[in-house]
């Protein structure tokens, strides 16, 4: 029998390259989007089992995860958490509400979707976890303090849970992409513009080099180091198929190289390379 996958946020990027890969590869892919119109789009693309999933609803997750179970006859081989988006903005301009609605969808709701599948996980005697986490849960940049922390909080959530499936035979690894080709910067944008009022704000004159930037992406990632998503689609396969998985898993050269100077620098030496990078991004 194929091995049965949940992947959130299918409706573009990594979620949308991963879902199609997989079911090419004879997997039974349950893709799920949080608008509709994104639903049929995937059932049109050729997608059998689609389904709405928002990460902001109980309710929603309760649903899908039932509907999975009635397709499944009760089972759930592998978790790929990968629906999210980002909220730039400097922390001091972030509002409680932004920063809750980050956390919601980019946390809480996988946290509730996995705890909602271990038991099944638990009664079959296997299976995976995999969380697609970011460069930004190893290090941080200015003005992604939102999307730093929502990361930052989903690492250390994973790693515990890690710890305490020790020994149960269900895995669970952290995916880090960086740079991938997506929509996540156009999301971003509507986000910026949505939550951020850059008009009374002592970072104004960066904001504009900030909607500039993300304005002109038209998601596209110019530099050199941007790769597509199936580098991650990649990583994630042998997160699924190894006998031994690994806990984390760096996808870009980006990655990799901030993870290594994360464990070499002080934390001196890490700040000023991190806002030369900042620096350059937004000028």
């Amino acid at each position: 029998m194929s091995k049965s996958i949940l992947i959130t946020g299918c409706s573009s990027g990594i979620g949308h390259y991963t879902a199609h890969e997989l079911n090419k590869l004879g997997y039974r892919v349950f893709a799920t989007a949080r608008k509709a119109e994104d639903v049929e789009r995937l059932k049109r693309e050729g997608l059998k089992d689609v389904y709405p999933l928002d990460l902001d609803c109980s309710d929603s997750i309760q649903r899908a995860v039932d509907w999975v179970l009635t397709e499944t006859g009760g089972t759930l081989d592998v978790l790929f958490n990968n629906g999210a988006y980002g909220i730039p903005g400097a922390v001091e301009d972030l509002s409680r509400d932004s920063l809750r609605q980050q956390l919601e969808t980019n946390v809480l709701g996988w946290h509730e979707l996995t705890c909602l599948v271990l038991p099944v996980m638990r009664k079959q005697g296997h299976g995976r976890i995999i969380q697609n986490s970011s460069v930004l849960g190893l290090i941080t940049l200015k003005y992604r303090g939102a999307y730093n922390t929502s990361k930052f909080a989903l690492e250390g959530l994973s790693d515990t849970l890690r710890q305490e499936l020790n020994g149960t035979n269900i895995y669970v690894s952290l995916i880090e992409p960086g740079p991938i080709t997506s929509k996540f910067r156009d999301n971003a944008y509507q986000n910026f513009k949505r939550h951020i009022n850059p008009h009374n704000s002592a970072h104004k004159a960066v904001y504009e080099a900030v909607e500039r930037r993300l304005a002109t992406s038209n998601g596209k990632q110019n530099d050199p180091f941007t790769l597509g998503p199936e580098a991650v689609t990649k990583c994630l396969l042998h997160a699924i198929e190894s006998k031994h998985p690994k806990p984390r898993y760096y996808v870009t050269f980006p990655t990799h190289l901030f993870g290594w100077l994360r464990r070499i620098l002080s934390t001196r030496m890490l700040d000023r390379v991190l806002l030369k990078v900042s620096s350059d991004e937004n000028k």
